[in-house]
């Protein structure tokens, strides 16, 4: 016999698995949004307003802020802008290049880092599936137990 509280949890497992697949799916779309702007973007340059970096041993962390002019006048700022932290140096500049695309998900792109941005952001996807894959096989494995054998919580001991 399973417990009422083993099978609620049980089936609460299966949010897990949920959740990798939405991470996948949003790394992917992560991916594409990044070579769309890239590949389709206006050339512009860039001012970096501000560069924050973090180099403790338990906390690594980069991020710039942008402002674009755009070739009608137009002024675009973008603040806070993560960076992979391998890549930090690589921005650590007064102006850079820069692909926008106004309107887009991704609307600025750093030029010389974008499509290494996108890999990553792939391979983020990937290893969320295949996470994903695992967790579901053990959610589903562990329900299937529970409905054919039961709690082994609650079996005597022979």
């Amino acid at each position: 016999m399973v417990s009422r509280s083993a099978l609620l949890v049980a089936r609460l497992l299966w949010g897990v698995p949920v959740l990798l697949f939405l991470l996948a799916g949003y790394q992917a779309k992560v991916a594409r949004d990044l070579r769309h702007t890239l590949d389709e973007g206006m050339p512009a340059r860039a001012e970096v307003t501000a560069y924050h970096r973090v180099d403790r041993k338990d906390v690594t962390h980069a991020e710039v802020s942008l402002r674009v002019r755009l070739a009608g006048g137009a002024v675009l700022e973008k603040r806070q802008l993560a960076l992979p932290y391998s890549l930090a140096f690589l921005v650590e500049r007064d102006t850079l290049d820069v692909r926008v695309l106004p309107g887009a998900d991704q609307e600025v792109v750093i030029t010389e880092i974008a499509a290494t941005q996108a890999r990553i952001a792939r391979m983020n996807a990937a290893m969320s599936f295949v996470a994903f894959l695992l967790f579901g096989a053990g959610v589903f494995w562990w329900n299937r137990y529970l409905r054919r054998r039961g709690d082994p919580a609650r079996r005597s001991a022979a």
